[in-house]
């Protein structure tokens, strides 16, 4: 252990010199370094010690003769030195410096330590930070099927150790918050890509999640969605049956929205429903299978690619309340096609047999009280006296 250099000078002197405090930067010259301490000689202050894994991670760099700047944690330890830190310091200069980043808009590396299933952890400059799962790059998220948490886990451990360029989202340093994203890293490179497209083009991308309401390409970077009634003609009810993550697909854009753009990819196909709807005419009774029931009606199966529609008042002549008195699921019909939407892919179908509707009995009329038929008689006597007497 080193002798303090605090000299008969400065203790004669001590009145005038102000008095340290922890959390207070002071400056020093190395005068002696090992693995686990480094020694500052801090003029009037006496002699301040660096110690235990603060060494080990902020002076492997600093060498004896150095002059560095450290933060007091104890002014005077049981032994009279001031116990110090690198730490604090290089902390304090890695918000100056991520203040000035976040000003200037700037897009920098930073490699993630460790990931949760709400993002990456990260740290710049002895700040500690956060990359959310939302503000990754379009090749970097991860699309999972179902969204399971353990799988996003999985896909976010495969970032950890990787350089990801990007740029501060938020930054609080009173509140020691970081917020950063890939995602605004990458808009000046996604808005020049989006412009070289237009609605109308058919480009080529790769698949890289399969979720149920759709499909997620990459193309160069740019992320697109195959909504899962744009997949193809035939009703979908799972994406994964058309498509696998890592295959390349050809689509057609048909909208663009800021940074994404909305795919088809049925629409490079020729419409089978345009083809087999050619065949009926309005008036043709047509089988059809009930596939599905509603409060309002019945959804019927003609072909593969043609699926109808019977309102409930198209269900039966009489007036209904339950489609389900009247058809079951499974049940094949004899339908007649009462209108066709080309252009809506919308086929109408009707079970009304054309007969008016059954007629309720009519009400029987009510017997008179004997008491009004009295009434009632003398009024007619009085008329045909009245006529006598003409």
């Amino acid at each position: 252990m080193l002798k303090s250099t605090i000299s008969m000078d400065d203790l004669l002197g001590d009145q005038a010199i102000a008095a340290i405090n922890a959390e207070d930067v002071v400056e020093g010259t190395i005068i002696a370094k090992d693995r686990r301490e480094l020694w500052l000689d801090l003029g009037p202050h006496g002699t301040g010690v660096v110690s235990g894994r603060d060494v080990e991670h902020s002076a492997k760099d600093l060498q004896i003769g150095d002059v560095i700047s450290a933060s007091v944690i104890d002014p005077e330890d049981d032994s009279g030195y001031v116990q110090l830190s690198l730490k604090r310091v290089a902390k304090e200069k890695g918000w100056d410096e991520l203040e000035t980043r976040f000003k200037n808009k700037e897009v920098f590396g930073i490699v993630p330590f460790d990931a949760n299933k709400g993002g990456m952890l990260i740290e710049i400059d002895g700040v500690r930070g956060f990359l959310p799962v939302s503000q990754l790059s379009a090749e970097n998220y991860p699309r999972v099927t179902g969204a399971d948490k353990d799988e996003i886990l999985q896909r976010l451990n495969t970032l950890v150790g990787r350089t990801l360029m990007i740029r501060i989202l938020d930054l609080d340093r009173k509140e020691s918050k970081l917020i950063v994203s890939e995602k605004e890293a990458q808009r000046e490179f996604t808005e020049g890509k989006i412009a070289a497209f237009k609605v109308g083009d058919t480009i080529k991308g790769i698949v890289t999640g399969v979720v149920d309401f759709g499909v997620f390409v990459n193309i160069d970077g740019i992320e697109g969605l195959v909504h899962i009634s744009e997949i193809a003609w035939d009703r979908v009810d799972n994406p994964s049956k058309y498509v696998k993550v890592g295959q390349e697909v050809e689509a057609i854009i048909i909208a663009i929205d800021q940074d994404k753009l909305s795919l088809s990819m049925k629409q490079l196909t020729d419409d089978p429903w345009q083809k087999e709807i050619a065949t009926y005419k309005l008036g043709d009774f047509i089988d059809g299978k009930v596939t599905r029931i509603t409060p309002f009606g019945a959804f019927v199966e003609i072909t593969p690619v043609i699926e109808a529609l019977v309102h409930i008042s198209e269900l039966s002549d009489d007036h209904i309340t339950d489609p389900n008195a009247l058809v079951k699921v499974g049940e094949t019909k004899k339908f007649r096609v009462i209108a066709i939407d080309i252009d809506q892919h919308k086929l109408s179908l009707s079970l009304k047999t054309g007969k008016e509707p059954t007629a309720k009995p009519a009400a029987k009329p009510t017997a008179k009280p004997a008491a009004e038929t009295a009434k009632a008689e003398p009024k007619k006597a009085k008329a045909d006296n009245k006529t006598e007497k003409e």
